[in-house]
C-alpha cells in the first residue's frame, strides 16, 4: 500500500499529543516548567525517591530526555540527584511545594481534556495504547 503524510500514524499522533499540551502548557506558564519536567515532579511524587532510570521506564521518556529535564529541575532547586554512577533523584521541599501547586490545575486541564474527548474518546485512547504496546 502507498501511504500519504496524512497517513503517518506517528505524525497524527504527535499532533494530537501537541493539542493536548496546549492545554497542559496553559497551566504551566507562570511555573516556568515544561510538561516532560511536570511529568517527572509527579512521578517523583508518586513513586518518592528512585533510580533516575526508573523515571524514564515508568513514564516512557528517552534517557536523554530525562537526563536533561533532570538537571534543569535541579538547577531550579526543585529535586536533588545523588552523584553516583545510577544516581537516585527526589523531590526537594521546593519541589513538592509546586507539585501541590500544579496538581489542581493539571486536574482542571485534564477536565478541559476529558469534556472534549467524553467516554468513548478515552475508551478509544486505551484501546489504541494497549495495541500499540
Amino acid at each position: 500500500m502507498k501511504y500519504q503524510l496524512e497517513h503517518c500514524i506517528g505524525s497524527r499522533l504527535r499532533r494530537l499529543s501537541r493539542i493536548a499540551d496546549g492545554e497542559i502548557r496553559k497551566v504551566l506558564g507562570e511555573h516556568n516548567v515544561t510538561e516532560n519536567q511536570m511529568t517527572i515532579l509527579f512521578t517523583l511524587h508518586e513513586l518518592g525517591k528512585v533510580e533516575q532510570g526508573k523515571i524514564g521506564e515508568v513514564q516512557c521518556l528517552e534517557r536523554s530526555t530525562v537526563s536533561r529535564n533532570i538537571k534543569l529541575l535541579e538547577k531550579q532547586n526543585l529535586l536533588y540527584r545523588t552523584a553516583e554512577y545510577r544516581p537516585e533523584v527526589e523531590l526537594t521541599t521546593e519541589g513538592i511545594d509546586l507539585v501541590k501547586v500544579l496538581i489542581p490545575k493539571w486536574e482542571n486541564a485534564m477536565d478541559v481534556l476529558v469534556g472534549k474527548l467524553q467516554h468513548e474518546g478515552l475508551d478509544s485512547l486505551k484501546r489504541l495504547e494497549s495495541k500499540l504496546k
